[in-house]
């Protein structure tokens, strides 16, 4: 008696199905409402729609590429061009999706005691082809709601195009946050001269700072009383600017756990070594600490307040760190501002469903993902 051919399998559509699960629960209203199915005369599924977007962005097909693969899998008959259309007018809907995605890993912070609370970052990226120009994408992202309020591709080299406090629009109330690469009392004096306050981690070697009376503080000197981890300390500094104008603020610190100064150490010399450069001691002693220089009054955020304000930037900034080796964030694609936005929120969405997959699929034994509310029972012979 001949066997019936097994039926063939559907891995596309499986592999889809559990994707889903990964999504927000509101991922297609949140379609609607942000207006990424407007105007789709023939297919106004949300999830085709995102399967599509997610080849190009998330799988690196170029748009020619992306519309061949999705005319053979049904999902959608369109043109390139069609598909730009679609990325553009989906910016609002993957960063929504980026938003909810962000929640669900406990991003979202507490409210700013009013203040339009901004981080500041760069990253570099590459034109797609072997001669392809390289250039920095400097982005800022509002807290709580992690929406990329500024976006700007400057060139890797010339002036004007460093990390720069400088290269973004400050209006009075925002609250700015910036990691060390930021760290100099020019870029200090033109966010306070704007009418903004600025949380940034001290580089010794770029921000000079001095004690209320004017004369240099010794920040060796100063962390001294921190010697048990996650003990707080903080005195009144100015940041000293060419001019020699003084920016009145305050040093906020705390020390880190023996593994955690362990682990900055390995890094210094191994950067050192790397140049051929001596290690300062006074760098190796500097590096057991969380230093930070704040404008932000003591009245408005505690000294603990501006520490834990500066860890939600970090781990933003840890976010992105990921995402060229999840999301391969590392070739911009040569459209305007818009498509380019959507494009970068597109991989932040690829990212971060890579994270919570890979999450679950390490907590969750033996295989990978919870079962849902619609998930029934079957005995088996």
């Amino acid at each position: 008696m001949a066997c019936e051919p097994a039926p063939k399998a559907q891995p596309l559509n499986e592999d889809w199905d559990l994707l889903v699960s990964f999504l927000p629960d509101n991922w297609k209203e949140l379609a609607r409402t942000t207006g990424a199915l407007r105007k789709l005369r023939k297919d106004k599924s949300p999830g085709n729609l995102l399967r599509v977007l997610l080849l190009h962005v998330g799988s690196g097909h170029s748009l020619r590429e992306t519309v061949v693969h999705a005319r053979r899998a049904q999902l959608a008959d369109l043109s390139d061009v069609a598909l730009l259309k679609r990325l553009r007018k989906s910016r609002d809907w993957l960063q929504a999706l980026c938003v909810e995605l962000f929640r669900e890993q406990g991003l979202a912070a507490a409210e700013g005691g009013g203040f339009e609370v901004r981080a500041f970052d760069a990253t570099v990226v590459k034109e797609p082809g072997r001669s392809g120009s390289l250039w920095r994408i400097h982005y800022s992202v509002r807290l709580p709601s992690l929406t990329c309020d500024y976006f700007k591709l400057t060139r890797t080299k010339g002036a004007g195009t460093g990390e720069s406090l400088t290269q973004f629009p400050i209006t009075p109330g925002d609250c700015i946050l910036a990691d060390r690469g930021y760290s100099t009392a020019n870029g200090v004096h033109y966010v306070v001269e704007a009418g903004g306050r600025v949380t940034v981690r001290v580089n010794s070697g770029s921000l000079v700072l001095a004690r209320e009376d004017g004369k240099p503080l010794d920040l060796v000197e100063s962390m001294k009383p921190l010697q048990t981890p996650g003990v707080i300390g903080a005195v009144s500094a100015q940041a000293v600017v060419k001019s020699g104008v003084m920016v009145p603020g305050r040093v906020c610190a705390l020390r880190k756990t023996q593994e955690a100064i362990r682990l900055a150490h390995a890094r210094i010399r191994r950067e050192a070594s790397r140049k051929g450069r001596r290690v300062q001691p006074a760098t190796l002693e500097l590096a057991k600490y969380v230093i930070l220089f704040t404008t932000v009054p003591e009245r408005d955020w505690t000294d603990e307040a501006v520490l834990e304000w500066y860890r939600t930037r970090w781990q933003v900034e840890l976010v992105f760190k990921r995402f060229k080796s999840l999301a391969q964030l590392g070739c911009l694609p040569k459209y305007n501002d818009d498509s380019a936005k959507a494009w970068l929120y597109g991989k932040l969405v690829a990212a971060l469903l890579v994270e919570k997959l890979i999450h679950h699929a390490s907590t969750l034994s033996p295989w990978g993902y919870a079962l849902g509310p619609d998930t029934t029972a079957q005995r088996l012979a």
